[in-house]
């Protein structure tokens, strides 16, 4: 009875195993027609979680899984700290190369392209000349973003924007938003470069017309230039005479007259690597450095402007960086052909923007 009871049970196992195998083989097939893979709930989200991870080591991202945004910000943030710890006045450059750029046709990063053989470009313009830098620093972030977020576009004028917010925080350790989407210009404008800008022997009623056609007014001019507090400027520069505040003339550490290629820097403020508020107390009583600088009080707005960014620094930060967020919307010129640049300082041998 007991032989017979354990071979009914082997019995009753096998046709258990012949149906279960049908039943297998049956979702399979269905499976297969279907295009369907029967792959267990805790396996899909192994895999899912997996690829992901993949990707994020392939974007150079950890599995925090930073979106796109993040991933060039960061990419950007780590060539400009790098930057400015080997030298804390490329944090200054950063900033006025962003301003030359944008207040310029907007903001295309124009100022960016080096001349060719037939094509002149912005940056041997009157204020550009053997003054602007930190063109190097702009291409090491293209390509930190190129390596870091190997499948994302972003363009050499987004960067530029990028750069000079962070080099603003590195001093003031405050921030602002940067939006992306800007593009890069194929083309550069060393008229407007040599028109639009402030001079350093610029009268207020000329700045005021100038940051007015920008659509700023009086204030924010006050503001934007407040950027001053941090900087240098050259000798070659302070030794002509109508750029120079005449009260100021006896103090410079130059030996006028000195060639075009002098090195020798006077900081714009008596600070220069310290964001603070030295800049507006010289110009409110009289020694600001540049003749254009001694200007602003001039008039009873910018005077006022003046007298409160030297005394109340939330005030000074606040504005400024609202101005610059207002100057990173500048756009490009209407009719302007734009593209998403592969290098910075030369425009593609075809147009990427659409990619």
């Amino acid at each position: 009875m007991a032989s017979f009871l354990t071979r009914l049970s082997l019995a009753l196992s096998f046709i258990a195993l012949a149906l279960a195998g049908f039943s297998i083989y049956q979702n399979t097939h269905t499976a297969m027609k279907g295009q369907l893979k029967l792959t267990p709930t805790w396996l899909v989200n192994t895999l899912e979680s997996s690829v992901a991870d993949v990707l994020s080591l392939r974007l150079g991202i950890s599995s925090g899984k930073l979106s796109d945004e993040d991933c060039i910000f960061s990419a950007v943030k780590e060539v400009v700290d790098a930057a400015i710890d080997a030298e804390t006045r490329m944090g200054a450059s950063l900033i006025r190369l962003f301003f030359h750029d944008c207040f310029v046709d907007g903001c295309d990063a124009g100022l960016l392209l080096n001349d060719t053989p037939t094509f002149t470009g912005e940056q041997t313009a009157g204020g550009n000349n053997n003054s602007v830098r930190g063109f190097e620093v702009i291409q090491q972030a293209k390509e930190n973003v190129i390596t870091k977020c190997p499948y994302i576009q972003v363009s050499c004028a987004d960067i530029l924007s990028i750069a000079a917010r962070d080099s603003f925080q590195r001093f003031t350790g405050e921030t602002y938003t940067v939006t992306l989407g800007r593009l890069d210009a194929r083309t550069a404008n060393l008229t407007g470069a040599n028109t639009q800008l402030v001079g350093p022997n610029e009268e207020l009623a000329s700045q005021v017309e100038k940051f007015a056609a920008k659509g700023f007014t009086e204030t924010e001019l006050v503001a934007l230039l407040g950027v001053h507090t941090v900087g240098f400027s050259r000798c070659p520069l302070l030794c002509v005479p109508i750029f120079i505040n005449p009260a100021r003339a006896s103090t410079l550490q130059c030996n006028c007259p000195v060639s075009p290629d002098d090195t020798g820097l006077v900081g714009l403020d008596p600070t220069p690597l310290t964001w603070d508020q030295s800049f507006y107390s010289d110009v409110a009583n009289g020694q600001g450095l540049l003749f254009s600088d001694n200007e602003l009080m001039n008039s009873n707005t910018t005077s006022a402007a003046v007298r409160r960014y030297r005394d109340e620094m939330d005030a000074f930060l606040a504005d400024f960086a609202a101005a610059m967020v207002k100057m990173s919307l500048l756009p490009p010129s209407p009719g302007v052909e734009l593209e998403i640049r592969e290098v910075c300082s030369e425009v593609n041998a075809y147009t990427v923007a659409s990619m």
